[in-house]
């Protein structure tokens, strides 16, 4: 490393003459950096883009589905009775519906106890539930010496496969046993949910210690199956306090009868084909501002020692005219807009009443600027909802090939296809630069750069060493004009 000296014999600032020159010299590399930060913002422009196609191409899974077009409402006049849905596939109509039971859960109590007691019954003790299927199911629990009463309930619980609850109430002293789902799976009339067996050494936990028995319980602990009446000509059960009838589900929560109104919910089929215009014309607004902007090509990108002599409002200004056009003629994106379009506007096959999109009540806007984007009749779109929901649902979804093809399918291709081409040039987050197209350029410029840097530093050392022996050979001149002025001086 050769030493800098800063002008002493030459009483220049050498250290801005070299600075000066590096400035220079560093020209082309502004540029390369400059060239470095419009490939970034290209990429990330373009995955902006991807984005809001990544927004559409989720909605797909909804707008392929039944329901989304011929969602239904399901009412009912005595809210306090009945509660009540209905799936896309329930048929429009009223039904009276009445509850003359309520499905309940069996419980069983023991008379007063002892909780200390429980220590004399050690032993296996065996209780019964019963399945699905009404079979009998066997269970055993086992009692050891030291086991508290909240130990053998917890117990009882767990040998029952959490079928069973239970738990002792310490103000009554007793113990209750209820199992944990409503409705009668014991197809024995008169028998119980919980029945108990023989215990294995004598003492009997079940019926000694906690006074249970096999015998038909009372009819307001016993376990119940709900029963109701449909248009008070079919009579039904269900275990439980529900039960889906005909796509329509009712939840039952008093005895009484109620009035239930299925109808096609226009509003929310329209709802949900409005979120999917919106979306679209967002996507088809950033593709076609990406192609129609103005390119400020006097704005390049700021560089560091720049950006220090600007405010932020001042850098950002600059910056969004700098980032304006960036994408403007990329043929992938014009193209990629013209792909959506022509997936919408198509005709459709279908063999209903509609094959396009206009018939429906949806258009395209008149002003040719806004690059296609979707305005929707209101009054048109419901009205063909409300009269013919199926044929609505196969203009988008028919499942089919070439003609037939529903818009949605369609669309949902060339939405595929157009992120798959913005992928392959721009990457997505957490890729490699060696996996997509601008990544390439951009790690072909960071090498550049390096190279251009270690460049750069030669260079700016070159200098020094040329000023550092101009420095030297003037030091030397000015020691050799002393000596002999000395000399001339010394002569007089």
């Amino acid at each position: 490393m050769v030493m800098r000296v800063g002008g002493i014999a030459s009483g220049m600032d050498i250290e801005a003459m070299v600075k000066k020159l590096m400035e220079a010299e560093r020209m082309p590399l502004d540029r390369l950096k400059q060239q470095q930060t419009i490939l970034e913002w290209k990429r990330d422009a373009f995955r902006e883009i991807n984005s809001t196609l990544l927004d559409l191409d989720n909605m797909m899974f909804d707008l392929k589905m039944s329901y989304t077009y011929k969602p239904k409402s399901a009412t009912s006049s005595q809210e306090s009775i009945i509660g009540v849905t209905a799936n896309s596939n329930a048929p429009n109509g009223s039904y009276n519906i009445e509850v003359t039971q309520l499905a309940k859960n069996e419980m069983q109590v023991s008379g007063k106890i002892n909780p200390e007691d429980v220590s004399s019954f050690e032993g296996t003790h065996t209780f019964y539930t019963y399945d699905e299927k009404g079979d009998r199911q066997e269970h055993k629990l086992t009692i050891e010496e030291g086991d508290s009463l909240p130990q053998v309930l917890k117990n009882i619980e767990k040998a029952s496969g959490n079928t069973v609850r239970a738990f002792y109430d310490e103000t009554s002293k007793q113990v209750v046993l209820e199992t944990t789902r409503t409705g009668k799976y014991n197809e024995n009339e008169n028998g119980n949910e919980i029945e108990f067996g023989p215990s294995e050494g004598g003492n009997e936990f079940f019926t000694d210690f906690l006074g249970l028995s096999n015998n038909q319980l009372a009819d307001n602990v016993r376990a119940k199956n709900a029963t109701f009446s449909y248009n008070d000509g079919l009579t039904l059960t269900s275990r439980d306090n529900s039960y889906t009838l005909n796509g329509v589900t009712f939840d039952f929560k008093a005895t009484g009868t109620s009035r239930v109104t299925v109808d096609t919910d226009v509003d929310a089929a329209f709802d949900n084909i409005i979120k999917f215009v919106d979306k679209y014309n967002e996507a088809i607004d950033k593709l076609n501002k990406s192609q129609s902007e103005e390119r400020f090509r006097d704005f390049q990108p700021l560089s560091n020692e720049q950006k220090a002599e600007m405010s932020e409002k001042q850098i950002e200004q600059w910056e969004e005219k700098a980032k304006s056009g960036i994408l403007r003629n990329e043929s992938l994106l014009r193209d990629g807009m013209y792909a959506l379009r022509q997936s919408l506007q198509s005709k459709v096959e279908t063999g209903g009443e509609y094959t396009l999109l206009s018939q429906i009540g949806i258009t395209t806007t008149e002003d040719y600027m806004d690059g296609g984007k979707l305005k929707v009749d209101e009054k048109k779109l419901k009205e063909a909802l409300r009269e013919n929901p199926d044929d609505v649902y196969k203009l988008f979804v028919n499942n089919a090939e070439g003609n037939e093809r529903g818009l949605i399918n369609r669309f949902d291709n060339a939405v595929d296809r157009v992120k798959g081409q913005i992928e392959k040039q721009a990457g997505r987050e957490g890729n490699t630069l060696d996996n997509y197209s601008i990544g390439k350029r951009m790690k072909e410029m960071n090498e550049r750069i390096s190279d251009f840097e270690r460049r750069m530093l030669q260079v700016e050392q070159r200098y020094w060493n040329q000023f550092t022996q101009m420095e030297k050979a003037i030091s030397n001149l000015n020691q050799q004009s002393s000596y002999l002025f000395s000399q001339f001086g010394g002569g007089m």
